[in-house]
């Protein structure tokens, strides 16, 4: 899947102040699925393509944060992926702060490829609600191998940790 590029060249950064939804999403089959992070701010669009692992620390991250900030107030309900899924860049790093002051979580993702930068201020209730529907993806996939943390298929896997030799049982 190619990413979609305007027609100026240059690096892009995109800043959303109020993402009216936000959510993430897997297209294709366990074990090859393409995660996505989808953010709506009125007319405009904008999807991100991002590792396992990278919306896994995300969201464990946002639920530390939270628990700290105190809880949110109501969460969205309304996360779901729209059907378009044409990705605007792929995530290389992700950074994230709180403004103590605004009162919101910033996130920022930046490109693997190009300079490209996704910068989101989300709320509390936001924040929570992403990080909730990020949980849900990364727990519907292949449960981990205890001994190595790797994805387990349902005949096991090689484990780097016993040298190959055996399958770890789930």
């Amino acid at each position: 899947m190619t990413p979609r590029r305007s027609t100026n060249c240059g690096p892009r950064e995109l800043r959303l102040l109020g993402p009216g939804s936000s959510d993430g999403g897997t297209i294709g089959e366990v074990g090859a699925r393409l995660f996505l992070l989808q953010v709506r701010e009125g007319r405009r669009l904008v999807i991100v393509k991002c590792e396992k692992a990278q919306l896994a620390a995300l969201a464990e991250w946002l639920g530390q944060v939270l628990s700290e900030l105190g809880r949110p107030g109501h969460l969205p309900e309304d996360l779901s992926l729209e059907a378009e899924y044409e990705v605007d860049f792929a995530a290389g790093e992700i950074a994230v702060a709180i403004d103590t002051e605004r009162n919101v979580l910033d996130v920022t993702f930046t490109s693997v490829e190009e300079d490209d930068t996704l910068a989101l201020s989300l709320t509390k209730e936001w924040a929570g609600a992403l990080a909730i529907a990020i949980t849900r993806l990364v727990e519907a996939g292949r449960p981990p191998c205890p001994l190595c943390g790797g994805p387990l298929d349902a005949r096991g896997h090689d484990c780097p940790r016993t040298n190959g030799h055996r399958a770890p049982l789930r």
